[in-house]
Order: C-alpha cells, then sequence, then structure tokens
C-alpha cells in the first residue's frame, strides 16, 4: 500500500487526483481513469507501486531518442494502465490492463541495481503511460540520479504542470508523443485534450528537461500538410529550433486495423515541412536505414550519426561537435 502525491481529500471520503490532466474525482473504493490509482477511505493509493510488466535493455533509439546519450543502452521498465483510451495502441496488452498475473515486484532500489549490473547509462520508464507510476518513478529516478544514471520518461505528456514540477530535478528526458494537433484528435482517439499535453512540455522545456516529440501519422487522420504545419510550428516557437522531432511511420494495430501503413512519401514530406518551418532535426522512425533518420549537421550538412534501425555509427561527431566544421551540436552525452 503506498499513499499517492498530488492529490486531495474531498467530502463523503472522495478525493480529487492532481496528477494527471483529467484531474479525476474518485468516490470511496473506485480508481481514477487510470484504473490503478484507488480511493481506499478517502486515501489515494498507487496500486501499480513497483508492479513490472515488463522490463528490457533497449538501444537508446529505440525510444526513440536521437539525441540524448546516443549509442548507449538504456534500462526500460513498464507497468500496467494508462490515462488515454487509444484506438491504434501498440501496447494495449498492458496499457488497457489493471489487473495482470504476469506482474512481478520490483523495488527502486533492485531496479537501479539491475540498469547497472546491465551496463545501461540510463532508466526509461515506457511501454505504458509512465505519469500514473509517479511514485515509483520518482523514488527509483532519485536512486538513479545519485548513482550517475540518466533518466527518461517516454510519455503521452497528459500531466499537470504540478506533476512536471515534482519531476523537475530527478527527470532529464521528457520524450513526448504529440499524438497529432488538434483537440478533435484527441477526444476521439485517446479520449483526452491537446492542450494540457502541450502546456506540460513547455513546462518540463522550462525545468530543463532534454524533450524529443513524436508523432505517428496516421493515413488520412492526422497527416494533412496543415496540420503538420501547424504542429513544427508550435514546436519551433515554444521549443525551440534544435528539439529533435520524430514523424513515425503507423502500422494498424489495437481497434485500428482498417488502415493501412503510413507511406515513406509522407512522412518524408513531413519531414521537409519540419525543415521549411526552421525545425534542425527532424527525423523518421519506424522505417529502416532512410536517410532522414540519420543525423546530419544543421551547419554544413555533414553526415554526423548514420543509423541502421536501432544501431548507429558516428561518421563526423566529436562529442557534440561537428568535426567538418566545428559547430556544436545539441547533443546531450552526459548527465
Amino acid at each position: 500500500m503506498h499513499e499517492c502525491r498530488l492529490y486531495e481529500k474531498k467530502g463523503n471520503n472522495s478525493v480529487r487526483c492532481g496528477l494527471c490532466s483529467h484531474r479525476c474525482t474518485i468516490a470511496d473504493t473506485k480508481t481514477g481513469i487510470c484504473g490503478v490509482r484507488m480511493n481506499r477511505n478517502g486515501i489515494l493509493y498507487a496500486e501499480s507501486y513497483g508492479k513490472v510488466s515488463a522490463e528490457a535493455v533497449d538501444p537508446i533509439e529505440k525510444k526513440p531518442l536521437n539525441h540524448f546519450l546516443p549509442g548507449t543502452n538504456v534500462y526500460s521498465l513498464g507497468g500496467i494502465g494508462c490515462n488515454f483510451k487509444c484506438s491504434h495502441c501498440q501496447n494495449w496488452e498492458i496499457s488497457q490492463c489493471t489487473t495482470a498475473g504476469f506482474l512481478h515486484s520490483l523495488s527502486p532500489e533492485k531496479g537501479v541495481l539491475k540498469a547497472k549490473d546491465y551496463h545501461c547509462k540510463s532508466i526509461a520508464w515506457t511501454y505504458n503511460e509512465p505519469t500514473i507510476w509517479h511514485e515509483y518513478a520518482m523514488d527509483m529516478g532519485t536512486i538513479a540520479r545519485r548513482e550517475g544514471l540518466g533518466t527518461i520518461y517516454v510519455t503521452n505528456g497528459y500531466m499537470t504542470e504540478d506533476a512536471v514540477s515534482e519531476l523537475s530535478g530527478m527527470l532529464d528526458a521528457f520524450r513526448v508523443d504529440i499524438k497529432a494537433f488538434t483537440e478533435d484528435f484527441y477526444r476521439t482517439v485517446c479520449k483526452a485534450k491537446l492542450q494540457p499535453v502541450l502546456d506540460a512540455t513547455i513546462k518540463a522545456k522550462e525545468c530543463g528537461m532534454h524533450i524529443e516529440t513524436v508523432t505517428l501519422l496516421i493515413p488520412g487522420i492526422n497527416d494533412s500538410d496543415e496540420e503538420i504545419k501547424n504542429l513544427v510550428r508550435w514546436i519551433y516557437e515554444n521549443l525551440g529550433e534544435d528539439t529533435p522531432v520524430h514523424f513515425t511511420r503507423f502500422h494498424p494495430d489495437y481497434n485500428m486495423t482498417d488502415i493501412g501503413p503510413t507511406s515513406i512519401k509522407t512522412l518524408e514530406k513531413a519531414y521537409q515541412l519540419a525543415k521549411a518551418a526552421g525545425i534542425r532535426y527532424p527525423y523518421l522512425g519506424n522505417v529502416a536505414s532512410h536517410p532522414f533518420s540519420n543525423t546530419w549537421c544543421h551547419n554544413c550538412g555533414a553526415l554526423l550519426i548514420e543509423r541502421h534501425g536501432f544501431t548507429q555509427n558516428n561518421v563526423s561527431l566529436k562529442g557534440n561537435i561537428c568535426e567538418k566544421c566545428g559547430a556544436e551540436i545539441p547533443v546531450v552525452n552526459s548527465v
């Protein structure tokens, strides 16, 4: 039984959760939308604390993160539950599950020890939504930072600014999905809202976290030129030109199997629209060995990092300096 942070008690033993932007009011014996934060006699408990559904050693490029500890391995952990209900979720077996027999316990201390034993440079809370694992991630991340490990959220960004503020000083990298750039998409596909994601991402930037965005382009749903232009303009104006922006290829899954994969042409157009908007480091994902998956110097155009799937080869990057022209490249190599 682990009591939650960021909630307030209301009348009749109900509570209001202040962790994610749903801000659920939860009656006694009930959970919030996430399914894992339960009210018991007027006290909100994190039911999934320390309960792990998946763990793996991943290349950090799989998150995807291209400018944070590139070329290193990350110890990745997933739990259960989510505060979104995305129709196309690729991890729906755990994200839309709140009880499961395959869970195992892992203390924050043991998680950090395992990351070090596996020679990982960082820990990522991923696979399902880490926001709802707040207390567990905070406890493990605090230890990880003391041990010199980087800390990463792979998140939908649907958290309150209070929650982001609590993560400040613990969380190094905020790898956020901006799933689309219309409220209609968030309302119909995710059962949520866009604006809180944007607000939380700006707050994470203000807190000094490394930001990379990912948008999965779904044919006919969120891939229009107008929408992509609006998205990259917002990123340029609010997060800055050096923000890595990933456009990834959709594959049918879960409750969205009637739409085919994204065309390479659509992905390439999104890349070019981002470049035209002033974004220096757009990327394509879920496409093997495409030139737009590589890192190119914004100043001289030299190939800096060549990628094949999740493997990489440093070509002309020494530390964070382009060896061809001496330009400083916005890459985090240590924490």
